[in-house]
């Protein structure tokens, strides 16, 4: 049970700074404003996306989050992750840094197993 907390919370903080912590740091650079005109969206989606992902990284680090608002906060970032990968892919072809959504994804998918082993099945167990 210990490993698996630990897995848990060391995924968590990851996912909380790949997809909170540096979007919210990075988005108004002239390099991120580049990425998502060149990708085909527009500039304020840009800014819809980072204000999601602060939030939803925020609903996935702190406990007192609802489960159900968790749920939400892990398929959008699932979502968002895997449009990413398509997204890059569609545009400048399958190369190496085109597989980096899906590492992340990996990250987030160990969070959410050990998320729902450890707090969802351990409560509804009693």
């Amino acid at each position: 049970m210990k490993k698996g907390i630990i897995a848990y919370w060391v995924c968590t903080i990851i996912i909380f700074l790949m997809e909170g912590v540096m979007p919210a740091l990075t988005s108004q650079t002239e390099m991120a404003k580049q990425g998502i005109s060149h990708l085909g969206y527009p500039a304020y989606f840009g800014n819809i996306l980072v204000i999601f992902k602060v939030l939803g990284a925020l609903a996935l680090l702190l406990p007192i989050v609802p489960a159900k608002i968790k749920e939400w906060a892990y398929a959008g970032f699932t979502f968002n992750l895997i449009f990413a990968f398509l997204s890059h892919g569609m545009v400048d072809g399958f190369t190496g840094l085109t597989y980096f959504p899906l590492v992340i994804l990996a990250i987030l998918w160990i969070s959410y197993l050990q998320y729902h082993k450890i707090f969802i099945q351990k409560n509804s167990a009693l």
